[in-house]
């Protein structure tokens, strides 16, 4: 793990504890974070230029932690509900992943390594997992579930 990644991790972390949100422009990159409900944490980290990250979370006790490292990355995550955990992470250029959620007790993991890699994830009801990793250029993956 190389320390840039740690010094990151560890930020993302303690803004996830302290229920930190921000908005911010540097580089060209763009971190929105939009909470309402009690309990919910959110991190974004970016590295290079272009990026954008954002992230509205509505319900209680949802997590959302994301980082980019490259160009012209693009994620939004969404959620809703309580309890939901999203993570998203991209290294590359060009990369979009998505998430949603909506109900409760929701997990969303998805990892990108490459250019032009695209997922996307929709989850509704109660308590669904999902996990996507992508290590190459053009994947594409969408998962939905009820």
């Amino acid at each position: 793990m190389t320390m840039t990644r740690i010094l990151k991790t560890t930020a993302l972390s303690l803004m996830v504890m302290t229920g930190a949100a921000a908005q911010s422009f540097a580089g060209g990159n763009s971190v929105v974070i939009e909470q309402w409900g009690a309990d919910n944490g959110a991190g974004g980290a970016q590295s290079g230029h272009s990026n954008r990250l954002s992230v509205f979370q509505d319900g209680w006790g949802n997590t959302s932690v994301s980082t980019q490292d490259g160009a012209g990355n693009r994620t939004v995550v969404g959620q809703s509900g309580h309890r939901n955990n999203a993570s998203t992470q991209q290294d590359g250029r060009c990369n979009v992943s998505g998430v949603a959620q909506f109900g409760g007790h929701h997990q969303a993991d998805t990892r990108q390594r490459g250019n032009c890699n695209a997922v996307g994830v929709i989850q509704s009801g109660h308590g669904n997992s999902a996990t996507s990793r992508q290590h190459g250029d053009g994947n594409v993956a969408v998962i939905v579930q009820d």
